[in-house]
C-alpha cells in the first residue's frame, strides 16, 4: 500500500538556501525555477523531462505554491529581470 504524502513536505523555505526562496524539498530547484518554466509554455510533463530528479507531484506542488502566490512571484521575477537586463547593459558599456 502506497503512503499518503503530506502535500505541505514538498515545499519548504530554509533562510540561507536559495535566497530563502520557496523551493522543492529536498532540492534546489526553487519554486521560480518552475513558475518560469511553466510560463515558457512548458507543460508540468516537459519540466520533468528536462529535470528527472523530480517527480510530477512535486512540480505540480511547485505550480500550486505559485498559483496561491502568483502576484509575489511574478514581481520577484520581473525584479531579476530586470537586474540581469541592468547588469548586462553595464557590462555591454565597458566592452571596447
Amino acid at each position: 500500500m502506497q503512503t499518503i504524502t503530506d502535500i505541505g513536505t514538498l515545499i519548504v523555505k530554509t533562510p540561507g538556501t536559495c535566497g530563502g526562496r520557496p523551493r522543492i524539498a529536498g532540492h534546489r530547484l526553487t519554486v521560480h525555477n518552475i513558475a518560469i518554466d511553466f510560463n515558457a509554455s512548458m507543460k508540468p510533463e516537459d519540466i520533468l523531462e528536462q529535470r528527472p530528479q523530480l517527480s510530477l507531484a512535486k512540480i505540480y506542488a511547485a505550480l500550486t505554491y505559485y498559483f496561491a502566490n502568483k502576484e509575489v512571484i511574478d514581481a520577484e521575477i520581473a525584479a531579476d529581470r530586470e537586474a540581469y537586463d541592468r547588469l548586462e547593459a553595464e557590462y555591454r558599456a565597458t566592452m571596447p
